[in-house]
């Protein structure tokens, strides 16, 4: 296999068991076996990927200073702008070659969290941007609740488990512009290899190329979906929580071939996080004589914050 298995949530979504069934065994195999899979017929309509890579691109095309005004002291980088080369890959020292933004939930007024979002920060320029952003946003969120709930099916617990976890959770959604490379990097690539913090990541942009996945045999392989297609990978916290059985795989954006260094890459991952109160303790449905409990019990919150401090973007 020289790239990662495709899954139809049409399949899911019907009405015959026995489709749903298929989707069920189809991303639960690919998750055991390489924690990647490429879905088609998702909730992200084309006509709304258009308009978001449209804001996008104009968003990061915007004069320095303007974007600097945007970057906040004091969030661990959770909304607004992050500049070139502020993260890094846990464990490298070199910061990737990238600058984003993040778009967070704005919870429903029933939500009744245990601690507050930072508010989602608005940008002046842009009059469509953050109404675009978050658009696409609850798209992500709905069809990433979808791939959870076949996820609870395969491990053996009740199909809306992770529901109450993941609505109103703390989510991101990051838009990322990688700029032309102007000279030869110094160890630094687009993205260092690493796996996610998150539940489930759900990317667009893969099409693009670039994305690499790291197999089990320690061999890279490229993923590169169809266009219409959403690239979903495990991240730590469901790996952890189902006590290995689902695979949080490592993956990289390698740097293009010198002929195409003039051209700027952008994607948008979405990475699924659920409330901070989650327990991601070891489901017992994934304990067993052959795979005993392999880490201690931690929340979502405690798990992530951790994690901030390694990756650069909380100090410590």
């Amino acid at each position: 296999m020289n790239n990662i298995p495709s899954v139809n949530l049409a399949d899911f979504l019907s009405e015959d068991p026995a489709k749903k069934q298929k989707f069920v065994d189809e991303i639960g195999k690919a998750y055991e076996e390489i924690g990647f899979v490429s879905l088609k017929n998702h909730f992200l309509d084309d006509a709304l990927v258009d308009a978001l890579y449209s804001e996008v691109k104009s968003f990061f095309d915007l004069p320095e200073a303007t974007k600097q005004k945007y970057e906040i002291d004091g969030l661990g980088g959770q909304r607004g702008y992050i500049s070139f080369g502020k993260e890094h890959a846990k464990g490298k020292k070199e910061g990737d070659l990238k600058e984003f933004w993040h778009f967070g939930q704005e919870p429903d007024a029933d939500a009744n969290l245990i601690e507050e979002y930072p508010e989602n920060v608005e940008v002046k320029e842009l009059e469509n941007f953050n109404k675009t952003g978050m658009e696409a946003y609850k798209m992500l969120e709905k069809t990433g609740i979808y791939v959870l709930r076949a996820l609870a099916l395969y491990i053996g617990l009740d199909e809306f488990y992770f529901d109450k976890w993941a609505r109103n959770g703390n989510s991101i959604l990051r838009p990322i512009h990688y700029p032309p490379i102007t000279e030869e990097p110094k160890g630094a690539v687009r993205a260092g290899a690493h796996g996610d913090i998150n539940l489930i990541t759900l990317l667009m942009g893969a099409s693009s190329g670039g994305l690499q996945v790291l197999r089990k045999g320690g061999e890279w392989i490229d993923a590169i979906p169809n266009e219409d297609e959403l690239v979903i990978n495990v991240g730590d916290m469901l790996e952890r929580h189902t006590n290995n059985k689902l695979r949080s795989t490592i993956h990289r954006v390698a740097n293009p071939p010198k002929e195409q260094w003039d051209t700027p890459r952008y994607s948008i991952p979405f990475f699924m996080h659920p409330r901070s109160e989650m327990p991601l303790n070891c489901l017992e449905e994934c304990i067993d004589e052959s795979h005993p409990k392999a880490y201690p019990d931690i929340t979502a919150g405690e798990f992530l914050h951790q994690r901030l401090v390694e990756i650069g973007l909380i100090k410590k």
